[in-house]
């Protein structure tokens, strides 16, 4: 009974992903299209997003992290604003293109006609804009009047949201090889 219940939960989510995937290949399709007249060089189309998106990662999330934990735990008052203030001030932009980026990684893998949902990159990038923006929300009600757990939260979810997304580029790198 309950390998039966677990094989309809199954085929139900592979359902509801091929339903999506038909969805958002409808609606990016043509943008997609637009991409492809442009009959840009297989390299560009191939690793234009992940080399932008390294930069991304890499450097300013990087920073973006290590000046949010240094505003946490730095003893020296003025040295701690300077690095909160840095982190305030790059976290949305840094927020803003890894949602553009995710959006170009969407649109490069229809440009090459390859599948959206197939990869663990796709989902892993999904986790992550969820992560981050989960954050975002936690930021933009000042902690709900700065409390401790709330910036914990946001500290630790923003150290997964980067971990995961070391991991999404070990996926990307991965995909972009097999393609």
């Amino acid at each position: 009974m309950l390998k039966s219940k677990r094989t309809l939960t199954l085929i139900a989510m592979s359902a509801l992903i091929s339903s999506l995937q038909d969805t958002l290949t409808e609606w990016l399709e043509p943008i997609a299209a637009q991409f492809r007249s442009l009959d840009l060089p297989n390299f560009v189309t191939q690793w234009g997003h992940p080399l932008m998106m390294a930069i991304v990662v890499f450097v300013m999330g990087s920073f973006v992290g290590l000046a949010g934990w240094r505003g946490r735990l730095l003893t020296d008052p003025e040295a701690a604003s300077k690095s909160c203030l840095d982190h305030r001030k790059l976290a949305p932009w840094l927020f803003l293109f890894i949602a553009t980026g995710y959006t170009g990684g969407v649109l490069s893998l229809l440009i090459q006609q390859k599948s959206i949902l197939a990869s663990p990159h796709f989902w892993t990038g999904s986790a992550v804009i969820v992560l981050l923006a989960t954050n975002g929300l936690i930021s933009t009600t000042k902690f709900a009047g700065n409390r401790a757990i709330l910036r914990s939260t946001h500290a630790y979810l923003g150290s997964i949201a980067l971990c995961l997304l070391f991991v999404h580029a070990a996926l990307g790198l991965k995909l972009g090889l097999s393609l």
